[in-house]
């Protein structure tokens, strides 16, 4: 499930660290996220919708992978975008 181009704009616009930012860890994590949301609502009708899940577990593991580089790279960003996003850890 793809992200609407106004939804994606808002997304980078309110994680972006620059003006010109498009590609810093925490506009990543938060464009992932907002996938990962869209997909589990699609699951929750589609039950049985193998590949979507598969593309689910696919982002998830992106993500993990995004939030331990900046985790390791930068720990102030990381404990700062955690309560943003609403994830847990």
């Amino acid at each position: 499930m793809p992200l609407e181009k106004a939804e994606k704009t808002a997304i980078i616009q309110e994680y972006r660290l620059a003006d010109d930012d498009t590609g810093s860890p925490e506009v990543q994590i938060a464009l992932l996220t907002a996938r990962i949301r869209s997909l589990t609502e699609h699951l929750k009708v589609h039950r049985h919708d193998e590949h979507s899940r598969r593309g689910l577990i696919k982002l998830v593991g992106q993500r993990r992978r995004q939030l331990a580089y900046l985790r390791r790279e930068v720990p102030q960003r990381y404990q700062s975008l955690l309560p943003r996003l609403g994830l847990r850890k």
